[in-house]
């Protein structure tokens, strides 16, 4: 690990302003994946930024048909918690399925969005639910939020703060699990609320992506069967030890069955 300067951070605001003025700066908060990039010595920030101190990036709220989680609310808490599983079950389903439990108490999801792992959960989510990022500059639809492999929209100093969920009126999120890291080789999310239905699929690919002839079909006829014969091209799917991009197409329609049967 190399060596580098570590200050605590006062507000998500105060933050982004040390970003600014230190561009080889970096934002850590349940350090799930940059401690371990620091110890391979794949990153070298000069400052490590650490938000766990701002309290204010902590919490659920939900007010009407929204579902508003703070950044650095862990996954644990999400999956625990009884608002979120009573507004959109899927949600709190989704993040209990995470990692393991260390990795649950630590990592937020915030960091999680922000390093936009291919193989991550909330991806699927935030997509699935047309959720929005909101940041220390702005706010973020999540359909233009994650642009391609571990890359989002985010600007170098700018900070996730919160994230909002619309209240679907039926969701639900399936995965086939990498055994050890329990990454999804491939997740679906699907949720059908006023506005349409939405597919999302994480791990497949190198980021999350929508599949619109399954949300067609869906829109139609909201039931196992009206996916069933959808085939999903692998042009472009990853494709590695755990599983071929060929094997990763056929998942997503298992699993998009298997989403849509038990949406609640």
């Amino acid at each position: 690990m190399y060596n580098f300067e570590y200050t605590k951070a006062s507000s998500a605001g105060a933050a982004a302003e040390a970003l600014k003025a230190d561009e080889d700066a970096k934002v850590v908060a349940g350090g799930m994946t940059l401690i371990p990039t620091l110890k391979q010595r794949l990153a070298q920030p000069s400052t490590l930024i650490d938000l766990n101190g701002v309290d204010d990036l902590r919490g659920i709220t939900v007010t009407g048909d929204t579902v508003t989680i703070g950044a650095m609310t862990t996954h644990d808490t999400v999956a625990r918690s009884a608002e979120v599983a009573k507004a959109i079950p899927a949600l709190a389903h989704l993040a209990g399925l995470i990692g393991d439990p260390a990795v649950r108490n630590r990592g937020t999801i915030g960091g999680s969005i922000s390093n936009n792992d291919p193989a991550a959960d909330y991806p699927g989510a935030l997509v699935g639910l047309g959720a929005t990022v909101k940041t220390t500059k702005r706010e973020i639809a999540a359909d233009d939020f994650f642009v391609d492999l571990f890359e989002t929209a985010l600007e170098e100093d700018e900070i996730v703060t919160e994230v909002s969920f619309p209240v679907p009126e039926a969701a639900w999120y399936m995965k086939f699990p990498n055994p050890a890291s329990r990454y999804a080789i491939v997740g679906v999310f699907v949720a059908k609320a006023k506005d349409g239905v939405r597919v999302a699929v994480t791990g497949a690919g190198p980021c999350v992506f929508r599949v619109p002839e399954m949300e067609q079909a869906l829109s139609s006829s909201w039931s196992p069967d009206a996916v069933a014969d959808i085939k999903v091209s692998d042009d472009g799917l990853n494709s590695d030890i755990h599983a071929s991009a060929e094997y990763r197409a056929h998942l997503v329609t298992v699993m998009a069955k298997r989403a849509v049967a038990g949406a609640k």
